[in-house]
């Protein structure tokens, strides 16, 4: 999972190299960055509490579609 979040930090750095449509700041990355390994941090909480499989992937499942919900607002307003 952490490799996941390197490679959606290291993606935008990639593509900036290649296109002038990608324009992150540092801003860009470190708020990017706050959210993924907050959002990272709270998957590996509720993956390691002594509930059933059931209630983890639900919670799994919660704490993604907040950090997209984030990340959507961040990008294009969306809300």
């Amino acid at each position: 999972m952490w490799l996941a979040i390197a490679g959606c930090l290291i993606a935008p750095l990639v593509a900036m190299q290649f296109t002038e449509e990608v324009a992150w700041t540092g801003h860009d990355f470190a708020f990017a960055a706050l959210l993924l390994l907050a959002g990272g941090g709270a998957i590996e909480l509720s993956c390691r509490s002594r509930r059933t499989l059931t209630v983890k992937s639900m919670l799994v499942l919660a704490i993604m579609a907040f950090v997209a919900a984030i990340w959507a607002d961040g990008a294009v307003g969306v809300f």
